[in-house]
């Protein structure tokens, strides 16, 4: 098959051009915004049919949280406009897309982990236009998935591991907010969850996919510091004494049973997936 990565340069779209040799029976097209202007329908149409692509994989987004509530307009063009310009010009090709989404389409008000069909109620710009992302391609994508993922890092760009490792090698104490609940994710575990679905064959639908376990930031903050050998103080925050301008779900913990059913995927714990990163990284910092 002809594939397409966009968001290629991101973290997950490293981490798929990473496993790419072991799936050379593909070719892949691997793209970031200076090789395809996503948000442009008829640069889309013509890469897509120029190339004969079968699939995308839409790692492409306007992921700045706090930054979306003031800049609502290309949030809106990067996750829910491109996404459906991608969708119609695979589908029209007979092709899928796999739609990569977040924990924020949800208020974080659950209990208990949230499965694929509970209510969305997006309390941010960045979960609003992600949510509207969803909605374009399984409506204009016969072929549409829609993988939901959370607390998202990786060795590469920038994320919230690479951003604790520089801070306590900085400072002598970290504040770290421990009420909000959530599943880390390796990029490196979802990208090979990925490669696992387009080759067992694509199933419609929205699936969600983070690690196993769930824990908090402050808890996370201790398991890498401990992990990497650091000694830094971490005190616990609450959400009220750190305030952002967008709004965090409190609790985001995704259940994974519909992903691993249905492709029977094996899903390593956080823990394990968090040291495995780490010692095979071990001078990784922002």
């Amino acid at each position: 098959m002809n594939i397409l990565i966009t968001g290629c340069n991101g973290q997950l779209g490293t981490c798929l051009r990473t496993l790419q040799p072991q799936y050379s029976q593909h070719q892949w097209f691997n793209t970031d915004v200076a090789q395809l202007d996503i948000t442009s329908q008829a640069d889309v149409e013509r890469f897509v049919n120029e190339h004969e692509i079968d699939g995308i994989i839409n790692c492409a987004a306007y992921t700045a949280v706090d930054k979306a509530e003031s800049d609502e307009a290309l949030a809106q063009r990067l996750n829910a406009e491109a996404p459906a310009f991608l969708a119609h010009a695979v589908d029209q090709r007979g092709g899928f897309i796999i739609q990569i989404s977040t924990d924020y389409v949800f208020d974080g008000t659950a209990h208990q982990p949230y499965t694929e069909d509970d209510e969305t109620n997006p309390q941010s710009v960045y979960g609003r236009t992600k949510l509207v992302g969803e909605l374009n391609v399984l409506k204009l994508c016969r072929r549409a998935m829609v993988i939901r993922t959370a607390w998202l890092y990786s060795p590469y760009g920038k994320n919230f591991v690479k951003t604790m490792l520089r801070l306590a090698q900085e400072r002598d104490e970290l504040n770290v907010v421990a009420d909000q609940h959530g599943s880390p994710t390796s990029a490196d575990d979802l990208a090979e969850a990925i490669m696992h679905i387009v080759e067992q064959g694509i199933q419609p639908g929205t699936y969600h996919f983070t690690n196993e376990g769930a824990t908090t930031w402050y808890d996370f903050t201790r398991e890498i510091l401990r992990i990497s050998g650091i000694n830094c103080r971490v005190n616990p925050l609450q959400t009220s004494q750190y305030p952002t301008p967008a709004v965090r779900p409190a609790y985001s913990v995704l259940s994974k049973e519909k992903i691993k059913n249905t492709f029977h995927l094996h899903i390593p714990h956080w823990q394990e997936a968090l040291e495995k990163v780490l010692l095979t990284h071990p001078n990784l910092k922002a």
